[in-house]
């Protein structure tokens, strides 16, 4: 990225550490430099683990530069190059962890000249000369740093004394039990959902159906629980005619999926191909960095209004899916719905998007990433696809029974998913399914009734992708898009750290995979078992800090309450587990350093 931008400011020349040409200097980091200090940092005795220690509270947290021999020698470039500099202007990723980053590198290195911040969404030599020509004023983005701050601080007041706290209350000799405020209850959710899947009862029940013409038909009444009762009404049934009292056509619309937010490309890569959250984000950060997507990290579906003169130009740059842009194209003005551009559902970005720019290097996973980004895209602008939904009703010896299908009158986006040149995967189309044949109102004829005893199913075990769903909508399973947006506010995590989280969970050998399944270790399930305190394990509850986190993102509530809210809720909890007079051992299975808070 610092290539990109000296290339652009003409800072051509390289030096060690940095590019410098045409009155400035361009150096960089690599991800975090700086981190929060550790226990002994603060008072030598916490170096010990010991639970008269505990909680573990500083007076005031600082910052100190992680231990490394690169990062101290780029550091001290940058160190030298801030000292010596009129202006600086921070160019670090446009999001709360890259404000976290940059700040604190610059808080470490005592900056006292003025600070402009680079606030871009793409790294095309387009944006970043667009976005040096607007450079904002580093106070716009003090409370996305205050976020990020109170983000990192609640991390280490949670993470640091409940993973002291219950190793040394509960943890066998060697072992590490490791707590965080946001893998603790990501586990709770894998834990809870394999309990309910241990503790299921399946119940026998029978369906009655019958096939008139092709058609099968349901009956209306729905499932029987009473075998008796099912085989009886088979028997009415078996000798009588089937008579047609109603058919009920109606016109629907489907609209075009929503543009993706980092979540919904992970569920989706994960549904079609079983890439892990974290598979797909280092593919889509690579795809960002090679400038042909924007920036990864975002929780929107939408666009902001600006965007909109720009979809035009986009898309006519999209050469390779030219077939399917040309009807857009050739269109008067391009359509513009509030499902697509919403400037109140967008904040610091808009929806994952293509940038315009050739994606012709792209091989194998990326261009498949690309592929699906970039119909999804063209798809948004298509028209609704249009349907007839047919509902035919029918009696049988007094039994109604009916059968639905559904005949697409106009494909509109559909037509994307359908053969367009590539040689790419194509997404199946199911708008085909269930067509019935032209039913005429008080017809009647033989039909084939069927009697089918099935039983209840458990809930499914989590896969990556509905376990992301899981904690984006703090447990809860949501399938209405409206809904969905409307308790992201609650979510737990952010879409930047929910993969990580899920890592850190199989790290510490708490979840592992079975096929596509995550199923909780026993050590994961005793873990959660052991935990009392509902504020450490509860999606709910952690998806009400994280609404306040984004609060602070707002400046609609204080980073001081937030602290100070999480400083009393760890003392209650070192409390009550001292309390505890039980004899609990858990068996992590592994050891682990448990040096850092894990959020």
């Amino acid at each position: 990225m610092a290539r990109d931008i000296a290339a652009i400011l003409g800072a051509d020349k390289k030096e060690q550490g940095f590019f410098e040409g045409n009155g400035y200097r361009v150096t960089w980091t690599y991800g975090h430099l700086c981190t929060l200090k550790e226990p002994h940092d603060y008072t030598p005795s916490w170096k010990r683990w010991a639970l008269v220690h505990l909680p573990m509270i500083p007076p005031k947290f600082g910052i100190k530069l992680i231990p490394s021999e690169n990062y101290e020698r780029q550091f001290n470039v940058i160190d030298r190059l801030f000292a010596d500099a009129d202006e600086i202007v921070n160019c670090g990723d446009a999001g709360q962890e890259g404000e976290l980053i940059q700040r604190w590198v610059m808080q470490k290195a005592g900056v006292k000249c003025p600070v402009k911040r680079l606030w871009i969404s793409s790294l095309t030599d387009q944006s970043i000369r667009e976005g040096f020509r607007h450079l904002k004023p580093s106070s716009d983005f003090d409370n996305l740093y205050y976020a990020g701050l109170s983000r990192a601080i609640g991390d280490w007041i949670l993470g640091m004394n409940a993973t002291r706290l219950y190793s040394l209350k509960y943890g066998s000799a060697g072992n590490v039990l490791s707590i965080g405020r946001v893998q603790t209850p990501t586990l709770a959710l894998v834990v809870q959902r394999q309990l309910e899947i241990a503790n299921f009862k399946p119940e026998d029940y029978w369906e009655l159906k019958t096939v008139y013409r092709g058609a099968t038909f349901n009956v209306i009444s729905g499932r029987y629980s009473d075998e008796r009762k099912a085989t009886e009404a088979l028997e009415r049934i078996k000798e009588c005619m089937l008579t047609v009292t109603g058919i009920e056509e109606k016109k629907g619309r489907e609209a075009p999926p929503r543009l993706f937010d980092l979540t919904t490309l992970q569920v989706e890569c994960n549904k079609l191909w079983g890439w892990t959250a974290d598979d797909t984000l280092k593919l889509i950060q690579s795809l960002y960095e090679k400038k042909v997507t924007t920036y990864p990290r975002v929780d929107t579906t939408y666009l902001s209004d600006d965007i909109y003169p720009t979809v035009p130009g986009i898309l006519k740059q999209m050469t390779p899916y030219a077939p399917l842009t040309a009807p857009l194209l050739a269109m008067p003005k391009l359509p513009k719905s509030k499902k697509v551009f919403d400037n109140s559902k967008v904040t610091d970005h808009h929806a994952i998007i293509p940038t315009g720019q050739s994606p012709e290097r792209l091989v194998g996973n990326e261009r498949l990433m690309y592929h699906l980004i970039a119909r999804r895209f063209i798809a948004a602008f298509y028209p609704d696809c249009e349907f007839m939904q047919t509902t035919v009703m029918a009696d049988v010896a007094g039994i109604g029974f009916k059968a639905s299908g559904k005949v697409v009158i106009a494909p509109g986006w559909r037509a994307i998913y359908q053969k367009s040149g590539s040689n790419l995967p194509e997404a199946k189309d199911s708008s085909e399914e269930g067509i019935l044949p032209a039913f005429v109102k008080g017809e009647s004829g033989p039909h084939e009734p069927s009697l089918q005893k099935k039983a209840t199913q458990p809930p499914k075990y989590y896969t990556e992708g509905t376990l992301l769903r899981a904690m984006e909508s703090a447990g809860k399973t949501v399938d209405d898009e409206e809904l969905r947006e409307a308790m992201k506010e609650n979510g737990i995590g952010r879409p930047s750290t929910r993969a990580n989280i899920i890592e850190t969970l199989f790290k510490r050998h708490y979840i592992c995979r079975q096929k596509k399944n995550i199923m909780a270790t026993q050590a994961g399930i005793d873990l959660i078992g052991t935990i009392n305190e509902e504020l450490l394990k509860s999606a709910k509850l952690t998806g009400i800090w994280e609404s306040r986190l984004r609060r602070i993102e707002r400046g609609e509530y204080s980073a001081a309450e937030f602290i100070s809210e999480l400083k009393e809720q760890i003392e209650r909890i070192v409390h009550d587990v001292m309390a505890d007079s039980s004899l609990r051992r858990i068996d992590a299975g592994q050891q682990n350093d448990g040096a850092g808070p894990s959020s």
